[in-house]
């Protein structure tokens, strides 16, 4: 189950066979992103787990998680752009339903990120399921 805005990354992905024109497209999704103001980078929304500094700022309306973040690395920017057309606007029953070790295989970014780059997805994606969970 993913997002109508996952969905056109993934078909996107789909015309594009060059691993260097993939990762292009991700630090564009990042680019895209507005940056995450600089008062709510602090401890409280900073990711462990991560080679760069990541943060993450969620939110909870209605029942509905939307999150913002940011990173001082541009490819990490783009994963968390991947990361917010996963989740944002889901319920928080639908976050913790995703399956996003399987969307992103979809993607085939499991094989082409560093075990570095992969453990701080993975940092982000507990982060996100915790605040889901404990929303």
């Amino acid at each position: 189950m993913a997002t109508e805005a996952f969905e056109e990354i993934v078909e996107d992905f789909e015309f594009i066979d060059d691993w260097e024109d993939r990762y292009r497209y991700v630090i564009d999704q990042g680019k895209a992103m507005d940056p995450l103001d600089d008062a709510l980078k602090v401890p409280a929304t900073k990711v462990d787990g991560c080679a760069s500094q990541v943060w993450l700022h969620p939110t909870i309306e209605n029942g509905v998680l939307t999150f913002d973040g940011d990173s001082d690395a541009m490819i990490v920017r783009g994963l968390i752009a991947v990361l917010r057309k996963l989740f944002n606007g889901l319920s928080l029953a639908e976050v913790l339903a995703v399956d996003a070790r399987a969307e992103l295989e979809r993607l085939g970014l499991n094989e082409h990120l560093s075990s570095q780059r992969s453990n701080g997805v993975r940092a982000m994606i507990e982060r996100v399921r915790l605040v889901a969970s404990e929303g």
